[in-house]
């Protein structure tokens, strides 16, 4: 169960103690005030805890909801997969509306919102195991052949622009690492090849209604090259990426100069 079903649960759970409250105990309660008291002394008999407890967290558990759900959801990058743009210790802000609004839970879209496109950074739920996210480049569109071979990518016959862009020194323990910047549909982005490491290469055309991913972090990320992540149907994507709202690895001091940074 993850945080949405925690939320969720608490959401039906606090709804379900206000409704019968108010359907059923709260007349008793008077009734069985009136019986012993004045009117005006029933009027003012204090409720249960526990219904208290509900009408104090039921608001707030909605609000919290609806945000997560349908505006922004935070993550936290747990690994150097998505580097030298998103780095261990990021933690993100996933706009929830650029591919559509969907049930929390059931994970149904309700209004299409818009697409994704090559180059966004996406979160997405890993289709093995959708309890785990993973946040990865978009590369391939659905019916797109991508071959990656040597660390250079080709869609449907056309390889991507790729251009040097100076070494990595950023720490880590990827310094001397080789760094290009890399167009992909008109827009650019770092990439990362760490020499100590073999490129993966990769040939496949995308089924309809799914969607290929790569890292930035080339030769250090299990993306859809690899069966354990392999093609993500468009149902498991949780978001577009869109900046990061800190920078902490804990004990160590926030790395202010993140704040705020746009992914791109």
């Amino acid at each position: 169960m993850n945080y949405s079903d925690i939320l969720f649960a608490a959401l039906i759970a606090s709804g379900a103690i206000l409704a019968l409250d108010i359907v059923f105990l709260r007349s008793r309660r008077l009734a069985s005030a009136s019986a012993s008291a004045s009117a005006s002394a029933a009027g003012s008999i204090p409720e249960p805890a526990i219904v208290g407890y509900a009408r104090s967290f039921f608001p707030v558990i909605l609000i919290v909801l609806i945000v997560r759900s349908f505006l922004f959801e935070p993550f936290r990058i747990p690994s150097a997969s998505m580097m030298p743009n998103l780095v261990d210790g990021d933690f993100i802000f996933v706009d929830k509306w650029s591919y559509g609004l969907r049930l929390p839970v059931f994970n149904t879209k309700v209004l299409s919102t818009g697409e994704p496109r090559r180059g966004d950074v996406v979160v997405f739920r890993l289709p093995s195991d959708p309890s785990v996210h993973y946040v990865k480049r978009l590369i391939g569109l659905p019916g797109d052949h991508v071959v990656v071979h040597d660390n250079r990518l080709t869609i449907n016959g056309s390889p991507l622009p790729l251009a040097p862009d100076g070494i990595y020194s950023g720490g880590y323990g990827f310094d001397g690492s080789k760094m290009g910047l890399e167009r992909l549909d008109q827009s650019d982005h770092r990439v990362m090849f760490d020499l100590n490491r073999p490129s993966t290469d990769f040939e496949a055309i995308v089924p309809e209604g799914h969607y290929f991913f790569m890292g930035d972090n080339r030769n250090d990320s299990q993306d859809s090259r690899f069966p354990q992540v392999g093609f993500v149907p468009e149902g498991n994507l949780v978001g577009r990426a869109a900046r990061i709202w800190m920078n902490w690895e804990f004990p160590r001091w926030p790395h202010w100069d993140r704040i705020g940074k746009p992914i791109r």
